[in-house]
Order: structure tokens, then C-alpha cells, then sequence
């Protein structure tokens, strides 16, 4: 799949649009359920306080709003994601958040809004990872943080073939058993191998312009979660 720009963002857009039933637990079982854990490391490093104001960008069904609100039951939180379908499906009568439509290369707020803005799986889909990126800071107060998880291009090491196996036959196999849409499992796959890695991430949030920096990786080095601060 070698679409770019408009035509990229259509296609992501749609694609989520079809899966949303199915998100949620496609992720536990590509996983195998860590992402819960991920998505608890993602809120502890945004370091949010009693009353603290965090934006989940790129929110999908709003699994990281709901872990912030956990942690921050007092906090104000927004879930902002670009796929409607999405969040109608992840939208709970019981949410004590609020949800916003919203494209993450031109986030609907203010200068300096939030103390934090934590994102899951957004920025290998957007088209101007650049600009994304310079929307977080930009929304972020003075000394917030910025904490992202992301797939990350793998590093060749002995578990690659394994790696190759789960990513292109077993990903794709599950997907299309439970959600009936092959495509969208061969395009989730392909996006981490084409992803940036680690390193070219972090160097890009430099260039943008936050500060104290760094990132670990997760699961054979095909997880990975970046911070910084503004």
C-alpha cells in the first residue's frame, strides 16, 4: 500500500471506519493483552497531577482516556480521534471524559491547553508526522509532557523469523477470521515495518522542539513507547 497524503488519509480513515467493532480486541490478542500494561506505563510517564488536563490524540475507542481517568479521576480529559466510527463505538454512558472530533494536524485548541497529550498507535497513520507532532507541542503548556505509544521497526536480531510470522501470517489470519477485512490486517502489519524506528522518532520530537526526550521499547522491539516535554 503506497498511498500518500489525501489519499492516505482516506484510506486509514475508511479502514478504521470498518474495523471499530473489532479494534479493541484485536489489540489484546496481537498483543496478547500487554497493551494494558502499556497504555498504564503511557499515563504514569505523562506525570499527571490531581487536577491536570490531558488530550488522548488519535483516542480510537478511548482506552487511554479511560486509563488516565483512572490514575486522575479529577482531571480534565479530552478524547480527540479523526475516524467517527471509532468513537462511537469506544463511547461509554459512563465516561467522565469528553470526546472530540479532531484531525491530529490541525488539533481543535488553544495554545497551551493541556499538561499532557498521550497518544496510542497514531503516529505511524498521519501523513505529516512533523506537523503532528508540532500540533502536540504547540497544545501542550509550558513544562507538559508528550508520551506516545507506537509499533517501531523491529531490529533484526534470532527473533525476526518469529517476529515476520506473527506480523504477516498470524496478524492478518486473526484479523480477517474476526473482522472479515483482510486488507486492513495486511495494512497494520505493513505500516510497523514501514514505520520510523525508535531512534528516528526520538530525533524527529527533538526537531520539533521537546526536550528530555527518550523512549523503550517493548515485545522483540515491535512496541515502543516515546516522552518528552515541552
Amino acid at each position: 500500500m503506497n498511498l500518500t497524503g489525501k489519499e492516505r488519509s482516506a484510506y486509514v480513515q475508511n479502514l478504521f471506519t470498518r474495523i471499530a467493532g473489532k479494534y479493541d480486541l484485536m489489540n489484546r490478542l496481537m498483543t496478547m493483552g500487554q497493551d494494558i500494561r502499556w497504555r498504564d506505563e503511557v499515563i504514569r510517564l505523562a506525570g499527571l497531577g490531581a487536577e491536570s488536563s490531558l488530550l488522548d490524540l488519535g483516542a480510537g475507542t478511548g482506552d487511554l482516556a479511560r486509563t488516565a481517568q483512572k490514575f486522575c479521576p479529577a482531571g480534565k480529559i479530552v478524547a480527540a480521534d479523526f475516524t467517527y466510527e471509532m468513537m462511537r463505538t469506544g463511547r461509554l454512558a459512563s465516561d467522565g471524559f469528553g470526546w472530540a472530533n479532531a484531525d491530529a494536524l490541525a488539533v481543535p485548541f488553544a495554545d497551551e491547553s493541556f499538561s499532557a497529550v498521550v497518544s496510542g498507535y497514531l503516529m505511524r497513520n498521519v501523513i505529516d508526522r512533523d506537523l503532528a507532532l508540532r500540533e502536540q507541542l504547540r497544545v501542550l503548556m509550558p513544562g507538559g509532557r508528550i508520551v506516545i505509544l507506537d509499533t517501531t521497526r523491529p531490529k533484526k536480531n534470532l527473533f525476526s523469523p518469529f517476529i515476520w510470522i506473527h506480523l504477516h501470517i498470524i496478524i492478518p489470519l486473526l484479523g480477517t477470521l474476526l473482522s472479515g477485512h483482510s486488507d486492513a490486517y495486511t495494512y497494520l502489519p505493513d505500516s510497523t515495518e514501514q514505520f520510523l524506528s525508535g531512534e528516528e522518532l526520538l530525533a524527529k520530537m527533538d526537531a520539533a522542539g521537546f526536550r528530555k526526550t527518550g523512549f523503550k521499547r517493548f515485545m522483540f522491539g515491535t512496541m515502543a513507547i516515546h516522552w518528552g516535554e515541552k
